[in-house]
């Protein structure tokens, strides 16, 4: 059984910085790539980052590009999320993707991912 399960989120204030982590298991994901995505209150999901499968390549969302970083340790089967001048703006569920594709074609959308995680809660106030 494939899960992926986050962990990592919290309050924060403006400005600071919060690092999330996604642990995959019941499959190797080495292969593929892998993505966050975030969903706020009211609001549609929205992608965030993503990286290929040897992390050769990141995608970033305009809105957290310069702030935020995607990694992934293939030895560990697992991708990061290293989130810096936090806004209320960053304020969603956090979720981690990977999809069975081998590639990426233009902006990563939701439908483009089979495995999601539960997400984690990334709340920035002052």
């Amino acid at each position: 059984q494939v899960q992926l399960v986050e962990s990592g989120g919290g309050l924060v204030r403006p400005g600071d910085s919060l690092r999330l982590s996604c642990a995959a298991s019941g499959w190797n994901f080495e292969n593929n790539p892998m993505a966050w995505f975030r969903q706020a209150p009211g609001k549609a999901r929205e992608f965030v980052a993503a990286i290929t499968k040897r992390g050769g390549r990141a995608y970033y969302a305009d809105s957290v590009k310069g702030r935020f970083t995607i990694s992934r340790d293939n030895s560990r089967n697992s991708v990061a999320l290293q989130l810096s001048k936090l806004t209320p703006e960053d304020t969603a569920v956090y979720y981690c993707a990977t999809t069975h594709r081998l590639g990426l074609t233009g902006t990563p959308t939701s439908e483009m991912f089979d495995y999601w995680g539960q997400g984690t809660q990334v709340t920035v106030s002052l």
